[in-house]
């Protein structure tokens, strides 16, 4: 319990520390921070496939992430100077493409190196499996690997950037700073709140578990609760925000009600993500994704919650501000 606290208290105060350089130095420390988490996020989820006989390119769906990293920020970059809305879908199809691309030359890789794969096939006692097929299931799992977690997750670079997007709605106000930090506050607390407040929740009222087979230790009460909570504190942080001069242009055409819409669908997406993750784990017949994060386990642990909430937010308030 000690490591859990110790970890987590090391957690706030990084994301505390890159909210300050965000604010007054640059919005790219976010972007290296959520490459960074990707890839070993990616790595582990890697390991998770292999435990369950989806055997996969584990090294390349490691630093795959950094392929998108330079992708997203490329994207990011001609939105901005363009302020053309289109760049976002056009990153967005251009990063599927990389992944289709990649995968795409991992399958031909299995296939060329004939020898290298029959090795392989014949290590891991797959005797009824063509060297065509092994690899095609190899380069399927391994592009699995770049959907969940990397390409969801560093949806959270273009939230990063959300200012830059020329949306309508953004253009038509004058003096706006930084918007994107309240909206990267509010994607990184959804999961956040609704964890914490869902297992005190949990503890405390106890009853019938949401769904047993795949995550015991949730309840109905820690999930109702955990959404409860979400929308009690998103509520604050709209009025403290409200309170600040340069924020306030926009949350006149944010309203409260339709921010309160999105913490609610929010809490629950999280929710989703985290159970989608335990599943996961389930069929690999493991209890945490790695030993990373000390009382937490693997980082795809700590991200779990995280990963279907970043487009989630995003196209959220993308929609809300057309």
């Amino acid at each position: 319990m000690k490591k859990r606290v110790y970890t987590s208290i090391a957690i706030i105060i990084t994301l505390a520390l890159l909210f300050v350089l965000k604010v007054y130095v640059s919005d790219y420390f976010f972007d290296v921070f959520f490459a960074c988490l990707a890839c070993f996020a990616s790595f582990e989820m890697a390991r998770l496939m292999t435990k369950m006989g989806r055997y996969n390119f584990l090294y390349v769906a490691t630093i795959f992430p950094l392929l998108l990293f330079a992708s997203n920020l490329l994207g990011i970059h001609f939105c901005g100077v363009s302020k053309d809305l289109f760049w976002v879908l056009y990153t967005i199809l251009i990063d599927v493409g990389l992944m289709l691309f990649v995968a795409l030359g991992l399958f031909l890789f299995g296939i060329i190196f004939r020898r290298k794969s029959k090795n392989e096939i014949s290590v891991r006692q797959l005797k009824k499996t063509s060297v065509e097929m092994f690899s095609f299931k190899k380069a399927l799992n391994t592009f699995v690997c770049f959907v969940y977690p990397t390409f969801l997750f560093l949806f959270f670079m273009l939230i990063n950037h959300f200012q830059q997007l020329p949306l309508s709605k953004l253009t038509e106000l004058s003096g706006l700073t930084n918007v994107s930090v309240f909206l990267l506050l509010t994607a990184i607390l959804i999961p956040m709140i609704t964890d914490t407040f869902a297992m005190l929740v949990g503890s405390v009222i106890g009853g019938k578990k949401l769904c047993p087979k795949i995550s015991p230790n949730k309840t109905i009460s820690g999930a109702i609760g955990g959404v409860v909570w979400c929308i009690v504190v998103c509520a604050c942080l709209h009025f403290v925000f409200g309170c600040i001069e340069s924020f306030q242009p926009f949350l006149e055409v944010f309203p409260i009600w339709a921010y309160l819409i999105v913490a609610l669908l929010g809490s629950v997406v999280s929710q989703a993500s985290d159970i989608f993750e335990s599943l996961i784990k389930r069929k690999a017949q493991v209890k945490d994704s790695g030993k990373i994060l000390p009382g937490h386990g693997g980082m795809l642990d700590r991200i779990d919650s995280y990963i279907f909430i970043a487009p989630f937010v995003l196209f959220a308030f993308w929609i809300c501000l057309l």
